[in-house]
């Protein structure tokens, strides 16, 4: 053995040793003390949880849902690591034109039953998850002392209301028609969501929006209750979408919507039980 090799050869064993050292320090816990072993301690559940697939769910939902399902999303993504939620919040008539034009999503959720059903072709058995009423949100200390739906006939209250494509827009109507009472609104907006931040921002007097949304913005906005002979009730269904290659994690999430938990989330944000 030539005496020159042998060094060359110990230098490289040791760069080897040395490159290992911290390879190995790697794979152990986060104090580098060693690699992890499946099943015990911390560190087993952090390296079970990255293997864990991350499976990113899209959910088209009615622009009056948008403060709920922020909750129930962390809610439901703490129960399920392995799943993210994402929304697109729009009025129902514009998620059921996307949910048509192929739109990459998983599920839908719509404000009424009738613009779900013209979309059944596209989705899997919806199913009711809540339901809404409406009232009419004013300016805050409710300066126009507005206490009825007849209230809004007059001239010189500016009324909004929701587009009559737009779900709320059709409640609305029905219990305007129901009364007999004619309102010349100042615009119609593409979500009950707008409707209701022209009131919040004082560009109008009053519009009718579900019950939820004036709870949400319930520090600019005063709700003028509507009596129920008076009032429509609001059906929220969900479904998931055949178009979605995440079938069986956007099954899991729309069945959630009817468990106990997401229920609560429900009606603490006032909504009604399906």
């Amino acid at each position: 053995m030539s005496p020159t090799l042998y060094p060359r050869r110990a230098a490289v064993g040791l760069l080897a040793g040395a490159l290992l050292v911290p390879a190995l320090a790697a794979c152990g816990g986060s104090d580098g003390s060693g690699p992890a072993v499946s099943g015990t301690g911390s560190s087993a559940s952090a390296a079970a949880a990255s293997a864990t697939p991350q499976v990113d769910l899209t959910v088209l939902a009615a622009a009056s849902l948008t403060d709920v399902f922020k909750t129930a999303a962390a809610a439901y993504e703490k129960q399920h690591p392995g799943t993210g939620l994402k929304f697109s919040f729009a009025g129902s008539q514009e998620l059921a034109a996307q949910v048509k034009q192929g739109a990459p999503a998983d599920a839908l959720v719509t404000a009424d039953t009738t613009t779900m059903d013209g979309v059944r072709a596209q989705v899997n058995d919806p199913k009711v998850i809540a339901k809404n009423r409406l009232v009419i949100a004013t300016a805050k200390g409710n300066p126009l002392k507005i206490d009825s739906l007849k209230d809004l006939a007059d001239t010189k209250i500016k009324v909004v209301l929701a587009a009559p494509e737009v779900p709320a827009g059709r409640y609305s109507k029905e219990v305007l028609d129901k009364q007999g009472i004619t309102v010349k609104p100042v615009s119609q907006e593409p979500n009950v969501r707008a409707a209701l931040s022209k009131v919040e921002l004082g560009e109008a007097d009053a519009a009718l929006v579900y019950t939820t949304d004036a709870a949400a913005a319930k520090a600019k906005v005063d709700a003028v209750e509507i009596p129920d002979d008076q009032n429509a009730v609001a059906s929220y269904p969900a479904a998931t979408l055949k178009a979605s290659k995440k079938g069986p994690a956007a099954t899991e999430f729309v069945a959630w919507l009817s468990t106990p938990e997401a229920q609560k989330i429900l009606t603490d944000a006032g909504f009604q039980k399906p």
